[in-house]
């Protein structure tokens, strides 16, 4: 089959697209959040850490270089509450984050009222 200028057109228009998909697509996937799970000794180590800290649960959902730490252990309680633990490299607490409930997201406990 001949090329015709048209047909080299083509072939080269849709060369270019395929790389700049390629290219975007790199973009977007290091151009957001990470939001790389917790994987191997470091999981179990980063959700034994957690659970000991918050008592009870499960872990639901974890995190490595999260913005606030090295480690973000996900623990949902058996009320269905949830808790992030923010742990540093050697597996230290160094923050927790009460996020509520899954359905609704809010933290009935810290309304900020203290009238009991």
């Amino acid at each position: 089959m001949k090329k015709t200028p048209q047909r080299l057109a083509a072939s080269l228009a849709a060369g270019a697209l395929a790389t700049a998909g390629i290219a975007g697509g790199g973009l977007l996937a290091t151009g957001g959040d990470n939001e790389e799970p917790i994987t191997g000794e470091a999981l179990e180590r980063a959700s034994q850490a957690a659970l000991d800290h918050i008592g009870e649960g499960q872990v639901t959902e974890t995190e490595v270089d999260d913005e606030e730490s090295k480690y973000e252990v996900e623990i949902t309680r058996p009320d269905g509450t949830q808790v992030d633990v923010q742990l540093d490299a050697s597996f230290n607490v160094v923050g927790t984050e009460d996020d509520g409930t899954e359905d609704d997201g809010l933290d009935d406990e810290s309304d900020g009222d203290d009238d009991g």
